[in-house]
């Protein structure tokens, strides 16, 4: 756990405003005095992608500013024990665009105002301001498939509803992907500030980005904190649902471990399974012929020994680029397949440790969590967007669909040639020739081409004809010969919902009526599905922006608040 700082006095607090988030700063003194001097050009950052640097712009007297008129309100404020006025509407939509850096359009004016949470992170809660009839709540028996994130959530939500509710979870924990991937190097590409669910944020998380462990942790707590464990069913799968018309109620099948499978009844239905659960592997002929161990990334096999050993990895999507700088330091050498490279989001912080300074002023000051949480979420929801939209006038269409979006492109062009130094080669062979906002970005410190440059380590662009009993064969003929594979080559993510079966009105299959286009309604209903939803369905996965638990915050509010027709 992080060490906590809470000494109420002038020097820890100067200290620890020298990790400040300085446009936070400018919010807070709006609470603490009332003054809305700060909200000008002056203290006005942006939003620096290429970098994370979110002080960007901001001058160095700037900042002092800043942090001495915090040090004088702060001190003022432990000595009164009182806020200033709470900022009328006008003054608020004012700091709201200060903060994002850029006017907040008026249709949005309303939900930012929301998720503000000035009045208590209870208003964030999914549900929150739905009511149900007690007596009819009590008779909507719910049955969850899925004990991770947007499961758990969803029990949280109808255990306050007073709805009754069972989960079913195939694994013998909670967590969902948190506690099947298991591989070095495994964390989180979202800020933990936003990757938590917005009414339990915390304000000592260790990293920027946890690893998985204390992913992991935080779910189990929020089971724990929840009491939600006594309606989980661990270990159990379930192999398919049917509809049942008469009833107007769902007939749930399950298989539990070791024992015999059973039905349950349900009037909605669930669906929490996630889209990174099931592995992929490459459709490469012999794949099941080599003699060593071979394993997939989200299934990793502890007990291989990698020390020594030659490991050729095929897959250079996000799950490789986080465990080959991982195992590259054990292995005798490395030779790493890659099909397609992808875009980086050069990220320094990606691998350090929050400073203790910084815990002190989410915890300590007043709306500094709130509005720096507020910052990172208008950033990175709205924030890449603009690198999105097609401008019919850019003479550079093959290039970037913008020129923002040009200029970004060139930025992570020259980010790949100054990691790469001399080795051109290497450059090239792992700069993209598609859009940058063709496929989700990865993280990157620095550390993936400093692996790729390791002299045990070989970047191979030659393309896979086959896996032989000792290795791999290549299309130009050649033979490479390794000890170890490992496959991280992702997830079916497109295959909903595989491998239950579906049933709904007249016995339709669900993946008879998608007919391989998998889609829904806001990616949670379907139609002739009546009481069935979806969390984290079709076209609901995101790519270049926005935090997923936020997206299953949203799923979860919208299904209590519907209403059955029958």
């Amino acid at each position: 756990m992080a060490e906590v700082i809470t000494a109420r006095d002038e020097a820890t607090l100067r200290a620890a405003l020298e990790h400040a988030h300085h446009p936070t700063l400018a919010m807070i003194l709006v609470h603490l005095t009332g003054d809305t001097r700060f909200l000008t050009e002056r203290y006005l950052a942006s939003y620096q992608l290429i970098d994370g640097d979110y002080n960007g712009e901001l001058s160095e007297p700037a900042k002092a500013e800043l942090r001495e008129a915090t040090v004088q309100a702060m001190l003022s404020y432990w000595e009164s024990g009182e806020l200033a006025p709470r900022p009328n509407a006008a003054t608020l939509k004012r700091m709201m665009d200060h903060c994002a850096t850029q006017p907040i359009p008026e249709e949005y004016d309303a939900f930012v105002t929301h998720e503000l949470a000035l009045d208590g992170v209870e208003q964030l809660m999914p549900g929150a301001g739905i009511e149900l009839d007690p007596a009819a709540a009590a008779g909507l028996k719910t049955v969850i498939v899925g004990a991770g994130m947007s499961g758990l959530l969803m029990g949280i939500v109808l255990k306050r509803a007073g709805v009754p509710f069972e989960i079913i979870e195939k694994n013998p924990e909670v967590g969902g992907t948190w506690y099947l991937n298991t591989y070095p190097g495994c964390r989180v590409d979202n800020p933990n500030t936003l990757y938590s669910y917005s009414f339990e944020a915390k304000h000592n998380w260790p990293n920027h980005f946890s690893p998985q462990p204390v992913l992991l942790d935080y779910f189990k707590s929020i089971a724990e904190k929840y009491g939600l464990r006594e309606h989980i069913w661990f270990e159990t799968e379930v192999l398919g649902a049917a509809y049942d018309e008469d009833a107007q109620s769902w007939a749930i099948d399950l298989q539990p471990a070791g024992g015999a499978t059973e039905t349950v009844s349900a009037k909605a239905f669930v669906s929490a399974v996630g889209q990174l659960n099931t592995p992929k592997f490459p459709d490469i002929e012999g794949i099941d012929r080599f003699g060593g161990p071979a394993f997939h990334s989200a299934r990793w096999d502890h007990s291989v020994d990698l020390k020594g050993k030659r490991v050729g990895v095929i897959g250079t999507g996000c799950s490789a680029l986080q465990f080959i700088p991982e195992i590259a330091g054990d292995a005798a050498s490395v030779t790493v397949f890659q099909r397609t490279p992808g875009w980086v989001a050069p990220t320094p912080e990606y691998h350090e440790a929050i400073a203790p300074e910084k815990h002190y002023l989410l915890a300590e000051v007043p709306f500094y969590q709130v509005w720096y949480r507020f910052f990172l979420f208008i950033a990175m929801a709205d924030g890449p967007l603009e690198y999105l939209v097609k401008d019919p006038s850019y003479d550079r269409l093959d290039y970037a669909p913008n020129e923002a979006a040009g200029e970004l492109r060139a930025q992570i062009e020259q980010y790949y040639r100054d990691q790469a130094g001399d080795r051109t080669d290497l450059a090239e062979a792992v700069t993209p020739n598609f859009h940058v906002s063709g496929k989700r970005s990865i993280r990157d410190n620095g550390i993936w081409l400093e692996t790729l440059k390791k002299a045990h380590v070989t970047l191979e662009t030659t393309g896979i004809a086959q896996v032989t009993e000792t290795g791999v064969r290549t299309v130009e003929g050649a033979e490479l010969a390794f000890d170890v594979l490992i496959y991280g080559t992702g997830f079916k993510a497109s295959e909903f919902l595989i491998p239950m079966e579906i049933r709904g009105r007249g016995g339709v299959k669900l993946h008879d009526a998608w007919n391989g286009d998998a889609r829904a309604y806001l990616g949670i209903t379907m139609p002739e599905f009546p009481n069935f939803f979806m969390m984290y369905g079709p076209n609901t996965n995101i790519v270049v922006n926005g935090s997923i638990i936020f997206f299953s915050e949203c799923e979860a509010h919208y299904i209590l608040g519907c209403r059955s027709e029958e």
